[in-house]
């Protein structure tokens, strides 16, 4: 039986903040479809509109209109992907840059453009998870279509240089698009200044619902609807209004705006104790990620010598809750892509936990961890077959 339960796979998913809860209790009896012109329908419109504000201002817009609701940030990845296959598919301007570290969804639908065709390269990054700047300008010319850099790194947390990537790739004419969904609500995200022509977020990540997201469009942009059917969205995403979502969501973006600030400090400080502990009480483990731009929450540990499923399971067992790397890669016996893309090697990619706090995590939670990680780790390299050199054992 575990003593407590510590949960710190943030990054997976957030509880339902109670003001959030509470907003969609008294949703439920908005249930008017937002399309109708009745006096309930006009009401939950309003509202949604409401909400709409709310994430605009998240995301750093001072134009509510661009903001596009969906069902989640795979919907808006794909939705942005699936534009490019309509626009570039009979043009001489189709060539597909990201980067190898994105998410699972960005990658698996550029990796659908390149079989029909479509010139697309995963471009690499550094052992810090940052861009290579020299080898994204070589592939930048005429050519380009899109570029689709994530703001942050689900799994290691690494900040890109948005606003410098796009501004690289508007000066050949192509397209800018970013996955926020890791950064919105964790640090200052601000879609105008970065000067991005599109961007993805999830609301389960600030804290609120699962199943409502939002894309962002700059005006002017090319879009093309994924989901066609009604006006709905200004007919780029049509289906009924999820009400209950979208009034959430905008309550979940208020709050997340207003406590950035905090977040950054109070989550950050909690980090940092989590990553000196670590540090200081078990030998030889590497910390992946940039040193300093990175989410205030995110810690990703290499532990060599020790395989990383097992170091979560014990860790489960004493009412632990981490994760070995993208919750949408769980289930998966491949090294993380983004570890290796870093250049951690399968081995070292195996022995890798992430921890990413959150808002209601404790000083008490995070010294709780730090008390039972160390003879977790310490047993399972006296297990390994590694060699003791590479374990920090003697």
């Amino acid at each position: 039986m575990a003593v407590r339960s510590v949960y710190m796979d943030y990054n997976a998913t957030t509880p339902l903040r109670p003001e959030v809860r509470n907003r969609m209790v008294e949703a439920m009896d908005l249930y008017a479809n937002a399309s109708s012109m009745h006096e309930m329908g006009r009401r939950a419109r309003a509202e949604i509109e409401r909400a709409r504000a709310a994430v605009a201002a998240l995301i750093g817009t001072h134009d509510p209109s661009t903001v596009i609701f969906t069902s989640g940030g795979s919907e808006s990845n794909n939705t942005v992907f699936n534009t490019m296959f309509l626009r570039g598919r009979n043009s001489q301007r189709r060539k597909i840059l990201t980067t190898a570290i994105e998410h699972p969804c960005v990658l698996n639908a550029a990796a659908h453009l390149k079989e029909e065709g479509f010139p697309v390269v995963f471009l690499p990054v550094d052992a810090q998870g940052r861009l290579d700047m020299d080898a994204y300008r070589a592939e930048l010319g005429p050519d380009v279509l899109l570029v689709s850099v994530m703001a942050a790194n689900n799994e290691i947390g690494t900040i890109e240089d948005i606003a410098t990537i796009a501004a690289l790739a508007h000066e050949h004419g192509a397209l800018v698009h970013t996955d926020a969904t890791q950064a919105a609500g964790k640090v200052p995200v601000s879609v105008e200044k970065w000067g991005v022509d599109y961007a993805t977020l999830s609301c389960h990540k600030i804290y609120g619902p699962k199943g409502i997201g939002a894309l962002y469009i700059r005006k002017g942009a090319p879009i093309e609807p994924l989901i066609r059917g009604g006006h709905q969205e200004q007919g780029i995403r049509a289906g009924t209004y999820n009400n209950l979502g979208i009034l959430g969501f905008g309550v979940a973006a208020e709050l997340a705006l207003a406590e950035v600030g905090d977040y950054m400090r109070e989550v950050g400080a909690l980090r940092q104790r989590l990553r000196d502990l670590i540090i200081a009480r078990i030998p030889n483990v590497k910390i992946n990620g940039h040193p300093v731009e990175v989410l205030p929450n995110t810690l990703n540990v290499s532990f060599p010598g020790a395989e990383g499923e097992a170091i979560l399971l014990s860790l489960d067992l004493e009412g632990i809750e981490v994760s070995t790397g993208s919750a949408c890669a769980s289930g998966s016996l491949d090294p993380s892509h983004v570890l290796m893309a870093i250049g951690l090697g399968p081995e070292l990619a195996h022995g890798s936990i992430r921890f990413s706090l959150g808002k209601y995590t404790t000083v008490e939670e995070v010294d709780y961890v730090a008390d039972k990680l160390p003879p977790i780790i310490a047993r399972l390299r006296r297990m390994s077959t590694v060699s003791p050199s590479l374990t920090g054992q003697s």
